[in-house]
């Protein structure tokens, strides 16, 4: 049987993102100014450029890689955790380029956003706190 709980909406924030600033770095910064502990993201616009990682299961570890183009942000898709006492964005995202070409992945720091409208809702519930999970070499949820 999986873990989970129950959890409340409490509030949605709504905003843009800074033309030039770090897509991500953005996305955290409104979490910690709004001490959001427990929530979800969702994004759309377009960045200057991307950097994606794809976790490799054999290494545990991620492999990232960048997209050195303009780029639509087609989904932007994620959850607010704490990791190491601070609010973590768990981000990923899908882009689209010119061609209709998808790229998606973990969102990393390094992309860069040209025009991002995003929603953070926070949410009433225990605070998950990411731990080292020894199975799969990530930081996952304590539940």
């Amino acid at each position: 049987m999986p873990s989970y709980e129950k959890v409340y909406g409490r509030e949605y924030f709504l905003g843009k993102l800074n033309h030039g600033a770090d897509l991500l770095e953005e996305l955290t910064a409104v979490c910690a100014a709004q001490e959001i502990r427990l929530g979800r993201v969702e994004a759309l616009g377009a960045v200057k450029k991307a950097r994606l990682a794809y976790y490799n299961q054999a290494t545990r570890e991620y492999q990232h890689f960048e997209l050195d183009e303009p780029l639509e942000i087609t989904k932007l898709t994620g959850n607010v955790s704490i990791k190491d006492g601070a609010p973590m964005v768990h981000a990923h995202v899908t882009l689209a380029g010119e061609d209709g070409r998808a790229y998606g992945g973990h969102l990393a720091p390094g992309t860069i956003v040209f025009a991002c409208e995003f929603m953070v809702q926070a949410l009433e519930g225990p605070a998950y706190t990411r731990v080292y999970d020894e199975e799969t070499g990530l930081p996952l949820w304590d539940m």
